[in-house]
Order: C-alpha cells, then structure tokens, then sequence
C-alpha cells in the first residue's frame, strides 16, 4: 500500500472535548494515530481515556473539536456508519451462538459472501480453529477474549478500539493475551486504538503510548522514551517508579545540567533536564540505582551518595527491592537483580548509593512530586 493511502487512513482528532454537568472529562485533543500503528491511551480512572474512546466508536458525542479517518469526518457519524469496532472488557459475545457463528453474525447481517472462507480464515488467525462449534460458556476468559476479538476483526475495521480488553483475565493469561494481541495486530496490519490503565500491558503491545491524565495527553512517544526520560513527575510516578529528589540546579557545564541535591552535585544530561534554572526535581528509576557496602567501589562513575541506611529489604525473586533512607531523611528506592553474584543487604546495614549520570532526569519543581501516584 502506497504511503499516501497508508495517511488517508489515519485517524486524526483535532481540539476533542467533552463535557458533562460537573466536569470536562477530555479538553482539546490533538492526536494522530498512523495508519497500521499499535497506539495506546493509558492513565488512571478518570483521566479521559474511555471517554476520548467512546467518542471515536460514536458512543458519545463530542462538546467541541472533530473526528477524522483519513480525509473522511466522522465526528457525528452513527457508530454503525463508521469503519470501527470495538472490543470490550466484558467481550460481549452471544451465549446461545457457537463461536462460528459468533464471528459470523457481522457478515451475516452484513449479506456478505464467501462467510465459511472468511471465518475459517479469522478463527485459525486467533488459533481457535478447532473450537468452531463450542458455545462462549465453554471456553476460558481468554479464549472468549479471541473470538471477541475474532468478531470485531472480521468486519475489517479501520480501527480497532479495544477497552480494557484483558482487565477480567488473570496476571498469567493477561500476559500471554498481551504477545498474542500483538502478534495479531501485526499480522492484520490495522490501526489498534488500545485504553488501559496498565503500564505493563500499554509498554508490552503499543508502538506509542499517550499518557493521560486529567483530559489532557501529558506526554507521548515509544515506551522506552516515555520510561526513559519522562517529563513530568506525572509521567515519571505513573509510568513504573522514580526517586524523585528536591535539588537546585547550579548550571550548564558542557553535555550536562549541574544541579546542587542536598550538597551533593549531580549531573544530569541536557536532553533529559527539563528544567534548566531554579529548582527541580532530580529523577532516577530504583533499578538504575547501584547500593554497594560503605567504602566498596561502586560501577557508577559520577553521582555517590554515602550516609544511607536500609530501612526495608522486599524479595521479590527476580529483584530484591530496598528502601535506603538518606541524610536527608528522605527513603530511596533502589532494585537490584538477583544474580546470585552478590550478597543481600539486612536491614539497619550503612550502605552508599551511586548511578550512572546518563540515567538521571530533571523535572520542574513546580510539579507535584507525587503526581501519578497511584493509592494501594
């Protein structure tokens, strides 16, 4: 397919809003989604990302702003009139069909020809060609989640929406949904839309991944650039787990941003120090930071912290996670591997703390240091 027709048939929407009584649930969205992408809208309950759903599939109408597919403006199309489906969390399938004709009934109502081809066609694409003539209640949450997905496939969609899809399944059969899901995505090669407020599951599927929160995108890009270099503590809280430590920048020295953290000077990589004057907040992810005996080398040329003292020791099998309260006062998160090479830390054990200055980003302090944390 020429590159041109790939664009006709992004979907485009441009300043969407939507509000109700008491609150605007999205505010003046702006998103591209590339024809054939694995696009993914995450954030927490009530950040907009169903409602920014629902108003693509036209089960809602938007307050303001417009919905394109390609050149094609659909913003107040009825949903059937739009090449879009969606699959839900609940996979509303039809108990008293078999699967066949489960994924037949869109075809069938449709009048199209050539049905036994297609189904056949879609069921071994979901590998469930062999389980044709069972009924719904006979199958597992994730097999039903494949002919869902089978049945909204089969119309060949420009979009697919896909709400939630695996939040009923178990943490084992989710992530094995998740590789499957992807493997289907680029087989088929269509636009998947996907709403979760799973990290894991939108940074294991999605090309790109929107965060959301508060009707509002607050930053986008490929999974390992949003984890990597976050530029809010929205994103840094909400996307995994980040030290975020009060500090006060000092200035420019070559490729890095200097910044004074409790009389220690850190460096922090131009490109990554989203703040380049006053206070900030100096980021760095738990597994990025190296704990090691008071005195002992540490493999991390640039950023030492000594003082710390462990507070918690958590095995977790593949990672054993500390808390290390520094000097300050303030606890840091450090997770290390569990490769056998090296001895586990006790409680109450002195320690220092070192990382690598090409890992650390730099927030403005002006944002709220727990943004994006999620209430246990």
């Amino acid at each position: 397919m020429s590159q041109a027709s790939e664009g006709s048939r992004s979907l485009h929407l441009s300043q969407l809003t939507k509000e109700f009584a008491t609150f605007t649930a999205v505010k003046a969205l702006d998103l591209d989604v590339p024809h054939g992408s694995f696009f993914a809208l995450l954030g927490p309950s009530g950040c907009g990302k169903t409602t920014t759903l629902r108003m693509v599939a036209g089960l809602e109408t938007p307050t303001s702003g417009s919905i394109r597919l390609g050149d094609t403006d659909i913003t107040y199309a009825k949903p059937y009139q739009r090449p879009v489906n969606t699959v839900f969390q609940s996979y509303a399938l039809f108990p008293h069909l078999d699967i066949y004709e489960n994924v037949a009934f869109g075809l069938r109502r449709r009048k199209s020809g050539d049905v036994d081809r297609q189904v056949k066609e879609m069921l071994d694409l979901v590998e469930l060609g062999t389980q044709a003539r069972k009924k719904p209640p006979q199958l597992s949450g994730g097999q039903q989640q494949r002919v869902a997905l089978a049945r909204a496939l089969i119309n060949r969609p420009d979009v697919l929406l896909l709400d939630e899809p695996l939040g009923a399944l178990d943490l084992k059969l989710r992530r094995a949904m998740q590789i499957e899901l992807k493997r289907i995505q680029t087989e088929v090669g269509l636009t998947f839309v996907h709403v979760t407020h799973d990290q894991e599951e939108a940074m294991t599927m999605a090309d790109t991944v929107a965060v959301m929160n508060a009707g509002v995108i607050e930053q986008m890009g490929a999974p390992a650039e949003l984890y990597e270099n976050p530029r809010t503590t929205f994103v840094a809280n909400f996307l995994g787990q980040s030290n975020l430590i009060a500090g006060k920048v000092l200035g420019a020295e070559g490729d890095f941003v200097k910044v004074d953290m409790h009389g220690i000077t850190v460096s922090i990589p131009q490109e990554r120090a989203h703040v380049k004057t006053g206070d900030g907040w100096v980021g760095i992810r738990p597994e990025k930071v190296l704990i090691a005996a008071v005195g002992e080398d540490i493999d991390a040329p640039g950023n030492h912290l000594d003082g710390g003292v462990v507070t918690d020791v958590s095995f977790v099998g593949v990672s054993t996670q500390y808390l290390v309260r520094m000097p300050w006062g303030q606890e840091l998160q450090v997770f290390e591997q569990n490769t056998g090479r090296r001895r586990l830390f006790n409680k109450g054990e002195s320690v220092d703390l070192s990382w690598r200055p090409e890992y650390a980003f730099l927030l403005d302090a002006s944002q709220d240091v727990n943004a994006g944390i999620e209430d246990d």
